[in-house]
């Protein structure tokens, strides 16, 4: 497949936009990354560093290992474990797995069986083949102690350094990363294989050049599914994939920004069972605002792409296109049960596409009439009126037509779509064109959401109700006679300015303005000369929760 790198990462195989080939399958996108978050609860509540090893298969089991000693200067690393009794509650502070498991060694990266009865692990406790070796320690059901660790020996555990094990879901694929003979580099990512789990295990298999380069790959992570590989390397990122079990993995990409935060350290990518959620372990700053220096734990939500006709709206279509691949191995549609569906296009790619339908947009004015004084709102009922100077342009904008704008008293005006204060939403645009002092989007006598400062960046003054709250003000021109997608998200708690899907500015808001008043197009808040857009302007859309570009 192919990857979309932006603020949040869509794989893909065509490109669209930005391409990074991993695969040669002829499929549109299927998935993104969501904007990451450090976790919260008592799982971050301190200064300990953190990094992440597995998930139960329940997702109410998350293990990682810990520094016991100051965060520069540890004495030991404990496999610890925090835990939840549901999924919608916070995970617990961790607790140590026990003194069998942390004999006062470093014990590192544990991988939980499906069963839950098996944890595997490394460690560089006495009798041992090398520096570091691979464990297994076992116990008999789920609320029992862990026992005595086993050696898991030759042909895994060699002289070498070997650490960083994950066992598949299937128990029959055991992935680590090890420094012995026969690499590419330093660590190479290497899996060894057994017909049953009750068999041993075979001589270990590097993945090859493609997976293992001159540096040292680590921390491995295979989807249930066994069709994604996370790992890590020189403190980013990576994901290859395969199309089968039996088929070879791919070139990897690196997650860009926001999963890998630039110069910050981010480690040990660890998916959920279910496909949902992209843990991982890292130092960027929200770690020294939040929780002092060191690495903790953060998420990012895997959302699978239900748009299948690229119109902006989730909706009776896009369930036509399903059913006309009903049965068939057609990616594009295949979105269930993990984000990157199961092969075939059946009743759980309906399951998820039904969640979705008629959620994401709340208006859509795609602006691509060619004549008449109303644009039509795609979605819903909310037709704007076009009056004054203003020019239908067919063919001429970034998405089809576009709407003309002459600077003086052309814009368009609709109803009250919603009241910013009742919650996250979301406003974008395409633009071409405009002047200092100009707005795009604005609500009557409230607010301009997405407007040009006096220099010609980006700003919205959409604030709270205190007196000392000020306007959001990028650092970014738009006015240069370029396209340029702009938007203003608003997730709750922050504000935040996109220009061609790149975060420019964000701040932290208590609350947004209450206002039930219409929206202009094309026109500041006040209706004011000099406020007029001159320009095109083209697919502006709101939607009812925040959304990255």
């Amino acid at each position: 497949m192919n990857v979309l790198n932006s603020n949040r990462i869509r794989l893909v195989v065509v490109g669209i936009m930005a391409v990074m080939v991993v695969g040669s399958v002829n499929v549109k996108a299927d998935f993104i990354f969501g904007e990451p978050t450090i976790v919260e609860g008592p799982i971050n509540e301190d200064y300990r560093i953190r990094f992440i090893g597995c998930i139960s298969v329940d997702n109410l089991e998350l293990y990682l290992d810990q520094h016991v000693g100051t965060w520069n200067s540890p004495t030991r690393e404990d496999i610890m474990v925090s835990t939840r009794t549901s999924t919608d509650e916070l995970w617990s502070l961790p607790r140590s797995v026990g003194a069998t498991v942390n004999d006062g060694s470093f014990n590192y990266c544990p991988s939980i069986s499906n069963d839950g009865l098996k944890l595997y692990f490394d460690s560089g406790r006495s009798g041992g083949h090398g520096r570091s070796d691979i464990w297994v320690t076992t116990r008999p059901h789920k609320n029992a102690n862990w026992g005595t660790p086993v050696n898991l020996g030759p042909p895994i555990n060699t002289s070498s350094h070997d650490c960083y094990p994950f066992i598949s879901s299937d128990g029959r694929e055991l992935y680590f990363s090890t420094n012995r003979p026969g690499g590419h580099g330093g660590g190479d990512i290497w899996v060894a294989k057994c017909q049953t789990q009750d068999d041993n295990w075979g001589a270990p298999e590097n993945l090859g050049p493609l997976v293992n380069k001159s540096g040292d790959e680590g921390a491995p992570c295979l989807s249930s599914d066994g069709l994604k590989l996370f790992f890590d390397e020189g403190g980013d990122m990576f994901l290859t994939q395969r199309k089968s079990a039996t088929e070879p993995w791919q070139a990897p990409v690196r997650l860009d920004e926001p999963l890998n935060y630039s110069g910050r350290g981010d480690l040990s990518p660890r998916v959920s069972p279910d496909g949902r959620i992209l843990y991982f372990s890292s130092r960027r700053p929200a770690v020294y605002k939040l929780q002092g220096k060191g690495w903790h734990v953060f998420e990012a939500p895997i959302i699978p792409i239900l748009d299948f006709n690229g119109d902006g709206i989730v909706d009776a279509d896009d369930m036509c296109i399903m059913i006309d691949h009903w049965g068939e191995a057609y990616p594009l549609c295949d979105i269930g049960p993990m984000p990157w569906g199961d092969g075939v296009v059946d009743v759980q790619d309906l399951i998820v596409l039904s969640e979705h339908l008629f959620e994401e947009l709340v208006a859509y004015w795609k602006l691509d009439e060619t004549e008449g004084m109303f644009a039509s709102d795609s979605i819903g009922d909310n037709n704007a009126v076009v009056i004054g100077g203003a020019e239908w342009q067919p063919g001429s904008g970034q998405v089809d037509g576009a709407l003309q704008l002459n600077g003086v008293d052309g814009c368009a005006i609709a109803g009250a779509v919603l009241n910013p204060a009742d919650g996250p939403f979301s406003v974008f645009a395409w633009i071409k064109g405009g002047a200092p002092g100009q707005a795009v989007v604005s609500q009557e006598a409230t607010s301009n959401w997405l407007a040009l400062d006096a220099e010609g960046n980006l700003v919205t003054d959409l604030k709270s109700s205190d007196q000392l709250a000020g306007s959001l003000v990028s650092e970014t021109v738009i006015t240069d006679e370029q396209w340029h997608r702009i938007g203003l998200v608003w997730d709750g708690s922050k504000r935040m300015l996109y220009v061609d899907s790149v975060l420019v500015a964000e701040d932290t808001q208590p609350g947004l303005k209450d206002s039930q008043d219409g929206l202009y197009i094309g026109v500041g808040k006040d209706y004011a000369a000099g406020t007029f857009f001159s320009g095109l302007i083209d697919d502006v859309r709101i939607y009812n929760r925040a959304v990255s570009p």
